[in-house]
C-alpha cells in the first residue's frame, strides 16, 4: 500500500540512481518525487543523467504529459520520427501519445529534470 503523502525537504543525495526499464547504456535516473519515495498521487519528478550513448528507447505514453528540463549536455530527442539537438536550457514538452526517444551524443553527461503527471499511464 502506498504511502501517505506529507510535505518534506530532501537532499538529491538521499536517494539512489537506477536504470528504469527500457533505458540502456548508463541511462540513470533518481526519482526524487515519486509514489515510492514520498507517497505522491500525482507527480513524478526525476532526475536523470545519461552517459554517453545511453538512450531511452522509443515510446509513447497514452495519458501522460512530460516536461524535459536539460541543466547540462546535449543529445538527439526524437519526436514522432523528427530528430532535434537538444541541449542546456532546452525544456522540452511530451503530450499524450508522442512517441519519443532521448539519446546522449554528447562527450559529456546529459543531465535532465523530467517531470511527469498523472503518476500512472492507465
Amino acid at each position: 500500500m502506498a504511502q501517505e503523502p506529507k510535505s518534506c525537504i530532501k537532499n538529491i543525495a538521499e536517494t539512489p540512481w537506477q536504470e528504469f526499464p527500457n533505458h540502456h547504456g548508463g541511462a540513470l535516473s533518481k526519482a526524487l518525487v515519486h509514489p515510492d519515495t514520498l507517497g505522491t498521487r500525482q507527480l513524478d519528478y526525476r532526475i536523470s543523467s545519461y552517459a554517453p550513448m545511453a538512450y531511452v528507447k522509443p515510446h509513447a505514453h497514452k495519458v501522460q504529459e512530460q516536461v524535459y528540463h536539460v541543466l547540462e549536455g546535449e543529445g538527439i530527442m526524437e519526436l514522432d520520427g523528427v530528430a532535434q539537438v537538444v541541449r542546456k536550457h532546452d525544456v522540452i514538452f511530451l503530450a499524450p501519445g508522442t512517441v519519443h526517444t532521448l539519446q546522449n551524443t554528447g562527450s559529456e553527461p546529459l543531465v535532465f529534470i523530467v517531470a511527469t503527471a498523472p503518476i500512472s499511464d492507465d
